[in-house]
């Protein structure tokens, strides 16, 4: 009588190529691309901000290799969430209440228009980090707040940023980091590449202003503004040095500007070449001769 069916040895080939095409079809459907979300401003010759370009005059590039994007999104169609962080350390007492009243002229002009779902959380800092508010439009708020806040002890800028990106992690839409400070970071348990990760991570621009205290070099702390500017330009933001009073509002109300002309791109890496460095560069060119745009450097790979 002749057998009837596969022998052992064709039974295990079966197995094997069974079991070969299911974990190719595994790997095929585990594959996770993550969308890479970009915050773009876009100024012209003379510095003023544009606002009304079109996805194709934008040109992303990944690690050097082209990308489609698959997100636009211009700047009022997309909620604005921003985490403010006001130093209320001792050295930024005497600056505390131009501070204050500046931030409350802010938060008025992000509430008066655009989208009406931006919102802004108060973290304040010093040896510790305070969340006084989460994300809100309520003004009032913010003036009961700054009723009671009073400079002491050291400043944990680093782990400010931190709590401000954890917090803005899981918003949708925009999402940016403003920190009012005098300086540098002199109390914080987290370091500078730990808290540029964190920025990254939540896909959040830093705004850094500097409250000048002084012209002269030597009495200001060079160092610690030299990473509050590497912190803006890694993230797509900008860094500022101004005076305490009108130069603050002025300050504020370019942010604002930036904010309400900034486009929302994004795309899923295709085609990228391997690499041991977990950091991918971006780069965001523009079709159109003249104009400059500015956004975050790259990306952490998981």
């Amino acid at each position: 009588m002749g057998r009837i069916g596969p022998g052992p040895a064709s039974l295990a080939l079966a197995f094997a190529a069974g079991f070969a095409a299911l974990w190719a079809q595994e790997a095929t459907f585990s594959v996770d691309v993550k969308l890479v979300r970009l915050m773009v401003t876009v100024k012209d010759g003379d510095g003023k901000p544009v606002g009304s370009l079109v996805k194709q005059d934008f040109v992303v590039s990944d690690s050097g290799v082209p990308q489609t994007l698959t997100l636009f999104e211009h700047h009022t169609e997309q909620p604005l969430s921003v985490a403010l962080l006001l130093d209320t350390s001792g050295s930024a007492a005497k600056d505390l209440k131009y501070s204050i009243d500046s931030a409350s002229r802010f938060l008025r002009a992000l509430t008066r228009e655009g989208n009406p779902q931006d919102a802004l959380a108060l973290f304040t800092f010093n040896h510790d980090v305070t969340r006084q508010f989460g994300f809100t439009r309520n003004l009032d708020r913010f003036r009961d707040v700054s009723k009671r806040l009073k400079a002491e002890a050291g400043t944990s800028l680093y782990d400010a940023i931190c709590f401000g990106a954890e917090a803005l992690e899981s918003r949708d839409g925009r999402k940016v980091i403003i920190a009012v400070t005098d300086g540098g970071d002199t109390t914080s348990f987290r370091d500078y590449h730990y808290t540029l990760r964190a920025a990254h991570k939540a896909d959040a621009l830093i705004y850094s202003i500097v409250l000048v205290p002084v012209e002269n070099d030597a009495g200001r702390n060079t160092g610690g503004e030299h990473a509050l500017i590497q912190f803006a330009q890694s993230t797509g933001g900008r860094a500022f040095f101004p005076t305490a009073g009108p130069a603050l509002d002025r300050t504020f109300d370019e942010i604002l500007r930036d904010l309400r002309t900034q486009y929302l791109i994004g795309y899923y890496p295709k085609a990228l070449p391997p690499s041991k460095d977990r950091f991918r560069k971006v780069k965001v060119d523009l079709a159109l001769p003249g104009l400059t745009a500015s956004t975050r450097s790259g990306y952490y790979q998981d």
